[in-house]
């Protein structure tokens, strides 16, 4: 196993204090987003097997079948299929939605065949693959999550006593659910910047009111009054009122499929998603917003949003989701506890986020580790990437994600 040295993403939304506390380190003052472990060539992670630090993209590259396993390649190329991320949000994300495959190929090839530079600012597709993504909370975690029903997203904006946004309302109540969801989002995206700002204003100043009145939809409101606070007259505030409003404890869980709108609004988690670049914003962004191409994607399904709580499989509590290219679970290793030996036959990041766990390989291996014949200890914020077939075991008092994938 190689321990790895990951990037820090400084993102203009990420929190100042998030990652410095959970890594040990001092605030720079500056934002500090993401923390990115992987082969993900916008930051690769960087290993040493003794002759200096390599990207993990190259080394992956240079012998595929050695350390990702021949099913893995087999099922998903010659690539780490997913990326992990430590994400802390300090302010508000954009509102987006992700492609499906079949999407993404198809938006990528006409990209392609158009001309349009991979890094143009108008670009939507960067690659030809689709993003699900897991998040995991650390710390409570604000976010956005699917539509809600429209008759929720009626009383909601009803509740606000603003007129201009009255036949929003009367649409959402009278046409079918879905049909209802697809007309106010392109009402609202398709508005002229100035005449749809004021009604923005004006209903961001009701929801702080009503936050600071208490009642049913209080949070809800509070949330919608930082976004507008952060996007001042932005249409994606008032798209964002017809999405869920979820607030997750620590160990709670969102899967985002594809089509599924959503934004993180701040909290500490774990991130975990297929290893693709493709967003389509839906608003709260100074960057380019694609009306009709995301209407295109946006799944228009009403529901409440799934809180996925981890499973319990003889001892590593497995976050289920869809989707074989990744994986992700989480162990809680106990003071005196005998060692739990993962699973080999797939590549593996392990990322340790409380406390301190010990590495071993199996018995019958040489150790690894530091060269102390010790094993290898990981504090928070640290991780390893373990080839495939290479047994290991973890002992200590602390908790570890474990981020591989289905094969």
């Amino acid at each position: 196993m190689d321990r790895l040295a990951n990037t820090v993403r400084p993102y203009a939304w990420g929190s100042t204090t998030a990652l410095p506390e959970l890594l040990g380190t001092a605030p720079t003052g500056e934002p500090q987003a993401e923390m990115w472990l992987g082969a993900h060539p916008g930051a690769p992670s960087r290993i040493d097997r003794g002759a200096g630090p390599v990207s993990l993209a190259e080394v992956i590259d240079a012998a595929p079948e050695a350390e990702l396993g021949a099913d893995a390649v087999r099922a998903f190329g010659p690539r780490l299929p997913f990326l992990l991320k430590l994400l802390a949000a300090g302010s508000p994300l954009s509102l987006q939605v992700h492609p499906d495959r079949a999407q993404a190929a198809e938006g990528f090839a006409d990209e392609e065949r158009r001309g349009i530079p991979i890094d143009a600012g108008h670009r939507n597709y960067k690659d030809a693959n689709h993003k699900p993504e897991l998040i995991v909370a650390l710390t409570l975690f604000d976010g956005l999550c699917g539509f809600r029903h429209p008759a929720q997203a009626a009383d909601l904006l009803e509740g606000l006593g603003v007129d201009d946004l009255k036949p929003y309302v009367d649409i959402l109540r009278a046409s079918p659910e879905e049909d209802a969801l697809r007309e106010v989002l392109t009402a609202v995206l398709s508005a002229e910047h100035h005449a749809i700002a004021g009604t923005v204003e004006r209903a961001a100043v009701a929801a702080d009111q009503l936050a600071a009145q208490g009642g049913p939809h209080a949070d809800a409101y509070a949330a919608y009054a930082v976004l507008a606070h952060h996007y001042p007259g932005d249409p994606g505030v008032l798209a964002a009122m017809l999405l869920n409003h979820v607030q997750l404890q620590p160990g709670e869980a969102l899967f985002l499929g594809a089509g599924i709108p959503h934004a993180y609004l701040g909290g500490l988690g774990v991130e975990l998603m297929a290893n693709s670049d493709n967003v389509l914003r839906c608003g709260l962004t100074p960057k380019h917003v694609d009306v009709p191409e995301l209407l295109r994607v946006v799944r228009f399904e009403a529901g409440d949003a799934a809180v996925l709580r981890p499973e319990d499989v003889n001892g590593e509590e497995v976050y289920e989701t869809p989707i074989d290219e990744f994986r992700l679970s989480r162990f809680v290793a106990a003071p005196g506890a005998a060692p739990h030996a993962l699973p080999s036959r797939t590549p593996q990041i392990l990322l340790c986020t409380a406390g301190t766990v010990r590495l071993r390989e199996a018995e019958g291996e040489a150790e690894a580790g530091d060269g102390d014949g010790a094993g290898l200890a990981l504090a928070p914020g640290e991780s390893v990437f373990v080839p495939a077939g290479e047994r290991i075991t973890l002992a200590g008092d602390g908790t570890l994600f474990r981020a591989t994938v289905v094969a």
